[in-house]
């Protein structure tokens, strides 16, 4: 869903020269894209399993919803935070197209990340982990393996709460970046994740891949799949608004490191 900072080689850091901060999710040359790809749809089945499994699990232990959506927040920040912790230094842990298509779009502008190429390989490694996810936690649960959501989240309030999610997330992600504190994401944005499934009315989907993944699967972390385009489309918009935050907010931080 994020990224972590990469190490910094020894040239780089005897330079004292002003340089630019590395964007989210870069990641050392040396790395295969093969690899990076693997991490990508390993950490986004990982993460569809937990939020999904901790729902089936919550909703079979309680009829509270309060307690079954506290029971699934509460396992996807664990979940979340060690699966970027451990997958970061591999392919940046993005486990979201939203996260790498806002690297791409900032590497096209000058600064560092995904290519063209790696956001092709990226961005279908996300989506088949993340239905396959939704597969391996329907089958630990004795679900069936496919079952389309019928959970209906196509209310006007509940898009409106993806764009704030996702916008909230990249401004994380790409603020911690300009600030050189990506050390601090597998903290940072798995508390943000968790937050976020209180504060915003569509419990922070904020993630395509996950989206799709969770149509594949009729329980209590499902979206009907009539929903999911525009679910899809206000993620992205929130992309954008997070972008122009972070190019608004940091914009000081920035001409600094210019001059």
């Amino acid at each position: 869903m994020t990224a972590t900072e990469p190490a910094a080689s020894d040239a780089i850091a005897a330079d004292t020269s002003p340089s630019p901060q590395p964007a989210p999710g870069a990641t050392p040359p040396r790395t295969p894209l093969a690899a990076r790809a693997a991490a990508e749809l390993v950490g986004t089945a990982a993460l569809v399993a937990v939020v999904v499994g901790s729902g089936i699990q919550a909703t079979q232990l309680t009829d509270d919803v309060a307690l079954q959506l506290l029971a699934n927040s509460t396992a996807t920040v664990f979940g979340l935070g060690v699966l970027i912790a451990l997958l970061g230094p591999v392919s940046g842990a993005h486990f979201n197209p939203a996260v790498t298509l806002a690297e791409w779009w900032t590497a096209r502008r000058g600064g560092a990340g995904v290519n063209a190429r790696e956001l092709a390989v990226y961005v279908p490694s996300q989506i088949a982990g993340a239905i396959a996810g939704a597969i391996l936690a329907d089958a630990m649960f004795g679900e069936p393996l496919v079952k389309w959501s019928t959970h209906d989240r196509s209310a006007g309030n509940l898009l409106l709460g993806e764009v704030v999610a996702t916008a909230g997330l990249i401004l994380l992600i790409f603020g911690l970046a300009r600030t050189d504190r990506l050390r601090f994401a597998p903290v940072a944005v798995a508390s943000y994740i968790g937050a976020a499934y209180w504060f915003t009315s569509s419990t922070s989907f904020a993630n395509p891949a996950v989206t799709v993944g969770r149509a594949f699967t009729d329980t209590f972390a499902g979206i009907a799949p009539a929903s999911v385009p525009a679910f899809i489309g206000m993620q992205l918009i929130g992309a954008v608004v997070g972008l122009a935050l972070v190019a608004v907010i940091f914009m000081r931080g920035r001409a600094a490191a210019a001059e």
